[in-house]
């Protein structure tokens, strides 16, 4: 490996792109083009990297298997963090399996963590929580723990355990000061930021205020009945009644939990499950017949009673009631609602679950991704929708071993 090679390798290594650009820049033997992909990469130029490590790939000789994995694991790095998530899985498990041949370990646990983050951001958090247990961080690098406890920390977010989420990222932060390189300290601390701020907001008694992910941990296990419109499910304990593809029952429910002490009236049941600007005598007679709905799916948790004016929500075992909303009402809120359960739903079930045309949930879509809101995977038929994960770290596509020299 001659020593421009070396002194790129070492300035990725060190999280300094720009470094190893100037080495490398003007050449094109397979080496430089992988180092070169990776650097662009690093700066954001997507789909630059993937060109020059398809093309690094391709320059290396049949002898130098383990230099086309590592531009593998590189390109399906780049896909990750670029929400590319179509991209072979058996070409990774390839490249993993020779790498791990040839006794580079650093990098076959590279293509691991790629593969556990693939799965975080889908929503496989069982699969993706069975595969990280079965890698042991402890002889890796400085830079691979980070990764590893980064995605530790990702999956206990989602499953609301903020304890174990802040020892992963304490751990996360003593392996990123270890490893000296300021881009993955500055994602831990970023990570970080989600327990810090606000994750919803809790609506009860017609009063409202913010809560952090912890608090939002503490309300579910909480005595209170939760009409909870991140997910569109109203849960109490352990019993949870999911009326995610049931639109206006969940209108029906958060208007009614919001009411609770009191009652609702028909008029503003009608107007927020109708969206009715007046309501006749079909509405009214619409609104019997669908909290006769809500009745019978509610009744595990709590009774619908009418009033002189309206409906009441009466909780089982005299439970408080409130409402946990997202931090705030944002345009197409219905859409995120729904999407905010982790799974990734395609547009025709959105349309399907909301009552709408899917021509309309598709401009939502596209507003809330550009807004970077949503992402989508996939393509054609198979192409599907959901929420960024929590936390939405960065790649530092850091190959700890250098990538060229087989």
């Amino acid at each position: 490996m001659d020593s421009l090679i070396t002194a790129a390798a070492r300035a990725l290594a060190a999280g300094d792109p720009l470094g190893a650009l100037n080495r490398v820049a003007l050449r094109e033997d397979a080496p430089a083009l992988a180092l070169r992909g990776i650097a662009m990469a690093q700066l954001g130029d997507f789909a630059r990297a993937k060109a020059l490590l398809r093309s690094a790939a391709r320059a290396f000789g049949p002898k130098e298997a383990m230099a086309r994995a590592r531009c593998v694991v590189a390109e399906a790095e780049v896909a990750l963090v670029s929400r590319d998530l179509g991209w072979p899985e058996k070409a990774l498990d390839a490249a993993r399996a020779t790498l791990d041949a040839h006794g580079d370990k650093v990098n076959a646990a590279q293509a691991r963590y790629l593969d556990i983050r693939r799965l975080l951001l889908i929503g496989s958090l069982d699969e993706a929580e069975r595969r990280l247990d079965g890698i042991d961080p402890a002889p890796l690098p400085p830079a691979s723990r980070t990764v590893h406890e980064l995605v530790a920390a990702g999956i206990a977010m989602r499953r609301l355990s903020t304890k174990a989420a802040r020892g992963a990222l304490a751990r996360a932060r003593d392996a990123a000061r270890e490893a000296r390189i300021p881009a993955l300290t500055a994602e831990v601390e970023s990570a970080a930021l989600v327990l810090d701020t606000p994750a919803a907001r809790l609506i009860e008694c017609g009063r409202e205020r913010p809560l952090l992910l912890e608090e939002v941990e503490a309300l579910l296990a909480s005595n209170a009945l939760v009409v909870d419109a991140c997910r569109h499910v109203v849960r109490a304990g352990d019993t949870v009644v999911s009326l995610a593809t049931r639109p206006v029952l969940f209108a029906l429910a958060r208007a009614l939990a919001e009411a609770w002490p009191g009652d609702a009236s028909r008029d503003a049941l009608v107007s927020k499950a109708f969206r009715a600007k007046a309501a006749d005598e079909s509405h009214r007679a619409r609104l019997r017949v669908e909290i006769g709905r809500l009745r019978a799916e509610l009744r595990p948790l709590a009774e619908v009673n009418a009033t002189e004016r309206g409906f009441e929500l009466a909780p089982h075992d005299g439970r408080e009631i409130v409402v946990l909303a997202r931090p705030a009402d944002d345009a197409h809120a219905e859409v995120l609602a729904f999407l905010n359960d982790g799974e990734s739903w395609s547009s025709s079930a959105l349309a399907l679950a909301l009552g709408a045309s899917q021509r309309t949930v598709q401009r939502a879509l596209d507003a809330l991704a550009a807004a970077g809101k949503v992402q989508s995977f996939g393509r054609g038929r198979s192409l599907r929708w959901m929420t960024p994960p929590v936390p939405g770290f960065t790649t530092t596509l850091l190959l700890p071993a250098p990538l060229p020299g087989g």
